[in-house]
């Protein structure tokens, strides 16, 4: 062969021997990538599967359906487990006319029996009451007298009516008449008289929504009459309404139909009658709690009642008829309890 001969076969030779490398290169390219996918795969399916250890799924993420009503699996810091109940009886009730959000459960032990989107943020309207309700309870002495001023006088939507400007009325008569006809005045009042000012008693009902673990809750103002800021959902007015009723005197207050209670003006009476629906049409075990209407939150109700020893409550949100659908739930709700105590 000659030497050009040698020369061109040896080019050849060390072209092939490249190509070849190249080849190897790509397959081992193509190789480490199904690996990369191979691997995403399986760390996304492990992330997928349930944990025999994972804390139970929220109201949330399973309650959007009414055929399949929820028991609520997380629990409130400060609520002392408070909704996470074992399950028990379920209630599958279809409502006929809309409600935005709603829960059914039991007061005692806050399972769950029927829920629509229980942590569904909302507009509570005067539901905000119970927790002013809770904060005047914890601060003001119960014998006490507050002051009317002219900024409680200088109140909307609902009230009292009657304050006396410049005089003394009972914390027991302002917290009757912030329950039972939804004063926003009486909130006012026992606001200013506990904190100083309305934003400072505003800072106390937040700290302690925080202190009991509600989660959804913010308040921007003492009465609700305010619907920017103030918000909360059906899970955490559940929670709210469990500590109202645990108050001997709040407890009370929201389950009296009625009331006639001391007053500075003439005549020393003030006459008082309950909003609550449920009181006002004589349910059978009704005991409270709180009614609420703004536009933008629509009618809202929490109510409760009592058969012999089952205590059941309902949380309804934007409702287009609270009181039949309270009614309907809570009948609903005891009739399954009083099948799973005869089976």
């Amino acid at each position: 062969m000659t030497e050009l001969g040698v020369l061109q076969e040896g080019r050849t030779h060390r072209m092939a021997l490249r190509a070849h490398a190249r080849r190897l290169r790509r397959r081992r390219a193509a190789g480490c990538g199904l690996l990369v996918v191979v691997l995403a795969l399986a760390t996304l399916l492990v992330a997928m599967a349930p944990s025999a250890s994972s804390p139970g799924v929220t109201p949330a993420r399973v309650a959007h359906s009414e055929a399949r009503p929820a028991t609520p699996a997380r629990a409130h810091p400060g609520s002392g487990g408070y909704g996470v109940a074992p399950a028990g009886a379920r209630v599958g009730v279809r409502l006929k006319l809309p409600v935005v959000s709603g829960l059914l459960f039991d007061v005692r032990t806050g399972r769950v029996l029927w829920a629509r989107d229980p942590e569904q943020i909302l507009p509570i309207a005067s539901l905000t009451k119970m927790m002013t309700a809770l904060v005047v309870v914890d601060h003001a002495r119960r014998n006490a007298s507050v002051l009317i001023t002219r900024q409680a006088l200088d109140y909307s939507g609902s009230g009292v009516g009657l304050l006396p400007l410049g005089k003394r009325v009972p914390v027991q008569t302002l917290l009757y008449g912030l329950l039972l006809p939804s004063g926003n005045d009486a909130a006012i009042a026992l606001a200013q008289d506990v904190a100083g000012t309305q934003a400072r008693f505003v800072a106390i009902m937040n700290a302690r929504a925080r202190a009991m673990g509600l989660r959804c809750t913010h308040f921007a103002s003492v009465s609700g009459i305010v619907d920017q800021g103030n918000r909360s959902c059906a899970a955490d007015l559940a929670i709210l309404a469990h500590a109202v009723l645990k108050r001997p005197l709040l407890a009370q207050i929201v389950g009296s139909a009625s009331a006639t209670l001391p007053f500075p003006i003439k005549g020393g009476k003030l006459y008082l009658y309950n909003n609550n629906p449920l009181l006002r049409l004589g349910y059978p075990g009704a005991d409270g709690v709180k009614t609420g209407y703004t536009v933008a939150a629509g009618p809202c109700l929490v109510a409760t009642a009592r058969h012999g020893r089952k205590w059941l409550g309902v949380v309804l949100l934007h409702s287009a008829d609270p009181s039949g659908q309270a009614q309907e739930l809570l009948n609903a709700g005891f009739a399954a309890l009083g099948m799973a105590a005869g089976a």
